[in-house]
């Protein structure tokens, strides 16, 4: 098991490497974690949901996702609340304080779920959630120090050097655990260090004597194109308008750009809504040069982008209020109505439309109507239900008109989730809708595929008449989905260079569940 020291200090990408540094070596390997909190999901070959983070760990694996690999997945839906989904399908809504009462109750989903995957690995690897020395959540803990009780594993501790005081994350987290909890900790990893190792091994050295337990490695600080934690994401940092300095980064590499300003032929804004999910649909644009992908929360961040995406949100009637408080709303529509690309997915595409009715308070928050005014941009209206959509689909995007013509006709895979339903004038259901220089889909990972993705920065270099308009559409080498196994490939490589594989390998137990 790889627990954390806080929220963000890297055990995902920690637990993503060694499924590959195994998986290499002949393993079958699962990633497992009891519970995530994302707004970030995925949708199985079989329809069922689950957070992207296992997702990502069960790609470098080699696996399948599967819904097991995820139990409970939490997604918030207001401050205090979460729509709980319990091996792929939801079960309720709950409070906080309601689900820290309730979540033992879901001790047999767990360890069933678990119990699945022990069928068809040869390991496990289990991600923690948080910190384990969150000691006011201790009592029927079910995904740090309980979990791992439960199942009998070994423990790997990351700290974050990046942040600063990694020594006292460390120290500090085993001190907090319980006697029979510090027992099951095997070792520890510095992650995301900067500099000459050097410096720190005094250090190292005294944390191995105070807590008696060894330092497996130093994992350097990486810049990979991977899926993030939702609200840690560094990709949520971007926002300013080109010109503005705190926009001048290479959108390539991730890294902010050194001598002089680098700012971006095309550039893409993506709106933040206070629920933004699945915001992993824009990651692919990042592996454009000269591409700029920047998450906007106000007026003066918007700017005059090429394109206008409204991306996915946990509850639409409620962020679509939200963008109307804060000008954004009427900012979009006028961008559209002077030619700017709009694009909507999921959320965002039902936002678009004229109206959205929630009959059964699906989405409702405490103040938000029954029924809200959309954008207008699109003939469509939607009807919020109970009912999940939740499917895998593929085929070729339909025609679209205007500024999207150039869409026309791409092959695509994803997935959709979305409650409820959005028709067309005629009063069909639609997954496409476009009306000159607005597009709504239903469709995450529509750009994935490079056909679709290169092909709309091809047309938004051609509207706004920038370089690499003309002629074939931007070159790239492989899908973004053959792009993320290089990714795992270089995280793998370097987990191979500077931790004690040998010694984490010692620590693989049968599970006692």
């Amino acid at each position: 098991m790889i627990q954390g020291t806080m929220s963000g200090a890297g055990k995902s990408l920690i637990t993503a490497g060694l499924a590959r540094v195994f998986a290499r070596r002949g393993l079958v390997v699962a990633p497992f974690k009891s519970q995530n909190m994302s707004l970030n999901s995925f949708i199985t070959d079989e329809g069922l949901e689950m957070g992207r983070a296992q997702v990502m760990q069960a790609e470098a694996a080699g696996v399948a996702p599967r819904a097991a690999m995820n139990p409970i997945l939490l997604k918030p839906s207001g401050d205090t609340c979460s729509q709980v989904i319990v091996n792929g399908r939801v079960r309720t809504v709950m409070g906080a304080k309601a689900y820290y009462g309730y979540r033992k109750n879901l001790i047999p989903d767990v360890l069933q779920a678990f119990r699945t995957l022990e069928r068809d690995a040869d390991l496990i690897l289990i991600e923690g959630a948080g910190s384990p020395a969150e000691i006011n959540l201790r009592k029927d803990d079910i995904v740090n120090m309980g979990l791992a009780k439960m199942v009998g594993a070994n423990v790997l501790l990351v700290g974050d050097i990046d942040r600063g005081g990694v020594f006292a994350q460390l120290y500090g987290t085993k001190a907090l655990l319980m006697p029979d909890e510090q027992e099951l900790l095997k070792g520890m990893i510095i992650n995301k260090f900067r500099g000459d190792q050097s410096i720190l091994d005094p250090g190292i050295r005294e944390l191995e004597e105070r807590t008696a337990c060894p330092v497996l490695g130093v994992v350097p600080y990486m810049h990979l194109s991977l899926d993030d934690e939702d609200s840690l994401s560094e990709r949520l940092q971007r926002c300013a308008a080109p010109g503005k300095a705190e926009c001048r980064h290479n959108a390539h590499s991730g890294q902010k750009a050194s001598g002089e300003a680098h700012y971006p032929d095309t550039d893409i804004a993506v709106i933040r809504f206070p629920r933004l999910s699945n915001f992993t649909d824009f990651d692919v644009f990042d592996e454009f040069p000269d591409v700029s992908v920047r998450y906007v929360s106000n007026v003066r961040q918007l700017g005059r982008p090429d394109l206008v995406v409204l991306p996915g949100s946990k509850n639409t009637p409620a962020d679509l209020a939200w963008m109307r408080q804060k000008g954004l709303a009427d900012a979009v529509c006028r961008l559209a109505g002077e030619g700017a690309p709009v694009l909507g997915i999921c959320g965002g595409f039902q936002m678009l439309g004229e109206w959205i009715a929630d009959p059964e308070r699906v989405e409702v928050l405490h103040g938000t109507p029954d029924t809200v005014r959309g954008l207008g941009l699109l003939p469509c209206r939607t009807v919020l239900k109970s009912t999940k959509t939740t499917r895998q689909v593929r085929g070729v995007i339909p025609e679209t008109e205007g500024a999207m013509a150039m869409l026309s006709g791409k092959p695509f895979e994803g997935y959709e989730i979305h409650m409820g339903e959005t028709v067309g004038p005629g009063g069909a259901p639609v997954t496409f809708f476009s009306s000159g220089n607005v597009l709504g889909t239903y469709v995450h990972g529509l750009f994935d595929k490079k056909e679709p993705a290169a092909a709309l920065v091809s047309l938004l270099r051609a509207v706004a008449g920038k370089p690499g308009a003309a002629g074939a559409a931007p070159v790239r080498v492989q899908d973004f989905r053959q792009f993320r196994q290089s990714q795992y490939d270089r995280l793998a490589d370097t987990l191979e260079q500077c931790l004690d594989i040998r010694a984490i390998e010692a620590l693989f137990k049968k599970a006692s569940v």
